[in-house]
């Protein structure tokens, strides 16, 4: 059978494919970094992505009930830091806001909360800004192109499929040793994947055991993400919730993959069009957050986790207000809580300052 004819290139292949032509192979973290985050023609600059006309669906545009539970665990961690009023709810990455628009109504129930929060949005996306604006209302709010913008006091991060955007780096273990996984250019003069020429030293995240052809992914940003949240917790009362896919078992693999409206598509076509991701590396991000001196609860699956905030009862209880639904919600929770769907291949992982008064771990961990 002959290959898949590829896609005609994206202006922002082309121009990816110039530099490459001028300066050489690049590594797949600088790939990823110009698809994603290019001014002009990057993924997350110029795109809409969530939703059914989107790319991808997270799990707030599945159910209102993770958005419920998700404000539930931001209340009750509010209430264990003492009701600080004014109080940062800070949100990486708010997609359409839609997570925040159903924790703003749990917030509404809980007296004080709603007159404390002042949000604090993380999302570089004009088109997005747009539609979050509209998802807070009335609610004050502020945005910023990065979570070091974000003035200090106690608060709470939410960072739902965040760290899945950070760029990796890739390296590939041959017979001759370890190698870089590089981006260059085929015969065609179109983006390919290739090796770098074989490492003095293997990286730090290979192992002794890791066989021929295995694959080892780091994403370098994440050290500076866990610092910049490691300073906020270690000044101020608070708590950070991650919630993202990835790994906790420590075997190599390849996870980059690309998305176009809800399929999977060759990582090097669609460049600017498609969405880039890969799974989280949750031994590195305990491992920084630690180091870093601040308490780690997790990682548990976002099933155990949503289960443990009350899931069932609350789909129970909707189904009971609204029987017509019974069908559409019981197979959303599955889609949330499912082991084979985002319930198993999710993880959540909770960041504790060391000035919180409260006792025990907050809930859900």
């Amino acid at each position: 059978m002959a290959p898949a004819k590829r896609p005609a290139p994206s202006p922002l292949e082309q121009r990816i494919a110039q530099m490459i032509e001028a300066c050489g192979p690049i590594s797949v973290d600088a790939f990823m970094a110009q698809a994603l985050y290019d001014p002009d023609m990057g993924y997350y600059t110029r795109v809409q992505p969530l939703g059914a006309q989107g790319d991808f669906t997270t799990s707030p545009e599945i159910s209102q009930m993770f958005g419920e539970l998700i404000g539930l665990w931001v209340a009750q961690s509010w209430l264990d830091l003492g009701s600080p009023a004014p109080f940062k709810l800070i949100e990486l990455g708010p997609g359409r806001g839609t997570l925040l628009a159903d924790m703003l109504r749990v917030f509404a129930k809980v007296p004080g909360l709603l007159a404390a929060v002042h949000l604090h949005l993380v999302e570089t996306n004009p088109v997005l800004r747009q539609l979050q604006k509209q998802a807070v209302g009335t609610q004050l709010a502020q945005w910023h192109d990065r979570l070091e913008d974000v003035p200090h006091g106690p608060g709470i991060v939410i960072g739902n499929e965040f760290l899945d955007c950070l760029p990796i780096r890739q390296y590939v273990r041959t017979e001759q040793g370890w190698h870089d996984k590089l981006v260059g250019l085929d015969g065609n003069k179109r983006l390919s994947f290739g090796l770098s020429p074989v490492l003095t030293n293997p990286p730090d995240v290979a192992r002794p055991d890791d066989p021929i052809g295995a694959v080892r992914e780091m994403a370098p940003g994440l050290q500076a993400v866990v610092e910049a949240l490691a300073d906020r917790l270690k000044a101020h009362p608070g708590r950070a919730l991650l919630i993202d896919y990835g790994d906790v078992s420590g075997r190599p693999g390849d996870s980059l993959q690309a998305v176009l409206a809800h399929q999977k598509v060759h990582p090097l076509d669609h460049i600017g069009r498609a969405d880039l991701t890969a799974h989280v590396d949750f031994a590195a991000l305990t491992a920084l957050a630690r180091h870093a001196g601040v308490g780690v609860l997790g990682p548990v699956t976002q099933r155990d986790f949503l289960i443990g905030l009350g899931i069932i009862a609350r789909r129970d209880a909707l189904i009971r207000a609204n029987p017509h639904c019974e069908s559409d919600m019981t197979l959303s929770v599955e889609r949330l809580i499912g082991e084979a769907h985002m319930g198993g291949l999710f993880h959540v992982v909770a960041l504790e300052s060391s000035l919180n008064a409260a006792d025990g771990p907050p809930i859900g961990l």
